[in-house]
């Protein structure tokens, strides 16, 4: 049997680390590629420099950041999708307030205090009985990887992009959707847009996780794509 090809998009401050539990447990049936979203500073320039690299059909995963690309990736070139799963993303665009916050946290950056995940953000990522222990320590690493002047390119990216509403109703490959149940960034709400939009869509509300599913809950990750990947 052949391997499905299948591309995988990090959220912010996040690498190909990210998905490594999950890629593993989908070795048998998937033949994964992680995109760098490191590099750019709009969607538009990232879902382009994905698509050069992607096989020329392919099965698509993006979680957070990554779900905006894989939107503007579904407007540059939809035929090359097969399939879509998402993962604590949203489909709007950020409000005044979020952009407010992102800039707030950018101009310390370009004080040079760049700390990674540290103090608030990673209680916001994990959920509060992972912020002590492996799956913690695996998103500072991702972060201190990253870096800064990435975390800059990604910020502006993320409040640059446009509103993906009017992109949900032309979405017509099976598509899953995935949401921690205690994701504070991306809450249910927000998945419950998506798969209102996307006709045929399946949601999955994740227990005792939050906003990074394939590293907090990557059993039940795994077995939600592999039944997609089935489809």
């Amino acid at each position: 049997m052949s391997l499905a090809p299948t591309v995988f998009l990090p959220g912010l401050i996040c690498d190909a680390e990210l998905w490594r539990g999950v890629t593993e447990g989908l070795r048998a049936i998937a033949a994964p590629m992680v995109a760098d979203l490191t590099l750019d500073d709009n969607v538009k320039s990232m879902a382009a420099r994905t698509l050069a690299a992607a096989p020329e059909r392919f099965n698509l995963v993006g979680l957070s950041m990554g779900g905006y690309v894989a939107f503007e990736i579904m407007r540059q070139a939809p035929e090359r999708v097969e399939r879509l799963a998402l993962m604590a993303t949203s489909a709007l665009a950020d409000s005044p307030e979020a952009v407010a916050n992102r800039r707030a946290g950018m101009a310390q950056i370009g004080e040079g205090k760049f700390l990674g995940v540290a103090g608030s953000l990673l209680p916001k990522l994990v959920h509060p009985d992972r912020v002590d222990g492996p799956v913690g320590n695996v998103v500072k690493a991702m972060a201190e990887r990253v870096g800064g002047e990435a975390y800059l390119r990604q910020q502006e990216a993320i409040i640059s992009r446009p509103d993906s509403r009017a992109t949900l109703a032309t979405i017509g490959v099976p598509t899953v959707m995935l949401v921690g149940e205690d994701d504070i960034l991306t809450p249910i709400e927000q998945a419950q847009i998506i798969h209102q939009g996307i006709k045929g869509s399946t949601l999955h509300q994740i227990d005792h996780c939050g906003h990074l599913p394939p590293l907090e809950q990557p059993e039940v990750v795994i077995g939600y794509l592999r039944e997609w990947l089935n489809q």
